[in-house]
């Protein structure tokens, strides 16, 4: 499962430390006038070494285009890019190619394929992901001509954590600060949380809200394909993500449906709902309303702490790892999370499209 979508195709490849990652995006339509330094823009907020947050491998993530494009506007044939990956280290893994990193992929990958590639994990490193941001950028391009906005932040760190509906923050102001908080206040809590937890040579997680605005009514379908389980399906793709909740989500289980129904009315000539604990969608198909999910982010497991774990051999020894991580993965991640969220709806998009 290397391809996600059905109407928009993205398949990406590579490993953390071959010559390079790529991806092929097949289905955008022809005529988009492509803005090559938004692309830009959303891989420096991926790529590492950005701040003292993040990993220390420096790459400078500048994507290249070998088919699909024509004068910098699609053609309508499949988009092939590549990103060359410049700043590999993969003697940092020799030492420990022959242990299981706990929390990695690594046993999992032997088990099922009887090879692994140990230098970064290869492919299920987050180094794949920067193909999912190159695609996603170019999905929210086309996605504006409705003025469709995909907007992502940091809403917790740690025990760090934004009490207050995303409504109450300036998401324009995310990028003002490390951690991707629009709260500065506790954007600086969180960052000196996860400057203490480098220190002590462990690592931290934390949670991203994502809001998808001005959605039209009608995308998704019932039962299997339900808006919510594809977004849901796109998230915990995404290294390192293990939860996902829109709406109300697990808040819901400790009120009644009076407090969590939302209800319709009138405003301009268009049917609204005076709450939003549905998250935009009911039904499994979007009304038109603000979609807004969280996901959860599990602490980068590649920390310098010892910890047990077992050689390829069946032997049980210490890790100490070494090499560049990051302790927290929380901001990197924020556009991955927007970038897969604009698949997803750029796909039910066009299946909306193809339809009528």
């Amino acid at each position: 499962m290397n391809t996600f979508g059905n109407y928009l195709r993205f398949t990406s490849f590579g490993e953390s430390h071959g010559v390079m990652v790529g991806g092929v995006l097949d289905g955008c339509p022809a005529g988009l006038v492509l803005d090559m330094e938004a692309i830009n823009d959303e891989l420096r907020r991926r790529r590492p070494g950005h701040s003292s947050l993040s990993s220390m491998r420096k790459e400078s993530d500048s994507v290249e285009f070998v088919s699909g494009l024509f004068q910098g506007v699609t053609t309508g044939a499949p988009i092939a890019f590549f990103i060359k990956n410049e700043d590999c280290h993969p003697q940092d893994y020799e030492r420990m190619k022959d242990m299981f990193r706990p929390s990695h992929a690594d046993y999992t990958y032997l088990m099922k394929y009887g090879v692994r590639d140990y230098r970064g994990g290869g492919r299920s490193s987050a180094r794949e992901t920067a193909t999912r941001v190159v695609a996603g950028a170019i999905a929210k391009q086309w996605l504006s001509k409705w003025g469709i906005k995909i907007q992502a932040y940091t809403s917790q760190i740690g025990h760090i954590a934004l009490e207050k509906d995303y409504k109450e923050y300036d998401l324009d102001s995310v990028a003002a600060n490390p951690v991707c908080c629009p709260l500065p206040e506790k954007a600086m809590l969180m960052q000196d949380l996860i400057e203490q937890v480098k220190n002590e040579g462990d690592a931290i997680g934390g949670t991203i809200t994502c809001v998808i605005a001005n959605l039209p009514v009608g995308l998704g379908s019932p039962v299997f394909a339900k808006l919510q389980a594809q977004l849901a399906w796109a998230m915990l793709s995404i290294n390192a993500v293990k939860g996902f909740e829109y709406g109300s989500g697990f808040q819901c289980v400790d009120k009644k449906a009076s407090e969590l129904n939302d209800a319709f009315c009138m405003e301009k000539g268009r049917v609204r709902t005076q709450t939003n604990f549905s998250g935009g969608i009911q039904g499994g198909i979007s009304n038109g309303e603000d979609v807004y999910f969280r996901v959860a982010i599990k602490p980068t497991p590649s920390i310098s702490k010892p910890q047990n774990t077992v050689s390829v051999q069946g032997e049980e020894c210490v890790l100490q790892a070494k090499g560049r991580h990051d302790p927290c993965i929380v901001p990197r991640a924020i556009p991955v999370v927007e970038a897969m969220a604009a698949l997803v709806i750029a796909d039910a998009m066009k299946q909306r499209l193809t339809e009528q």
